[in-house]
């Protein structure tokens, strides 16, 4: 299983940049929406 594990990682190691990319985006606008004032 773990020679499966690096297989699919070295395979797809671009595309898990990208959503190790997308993740951290969506992150950040929940940190930045949690901190918005109320009355807007």
């Amino acid at each position: 299983m773990l020679t499966q594990i690096k297989t699919v990682f070295s395979r797809s190691q671009s595309t898990i940049l990208q959503d190790a990319a997308g993740v951290m985006s969506l992150v950040v606008i929940l940190v930045v929406a949690l901190h918005l004032p109320v009355g807007i």
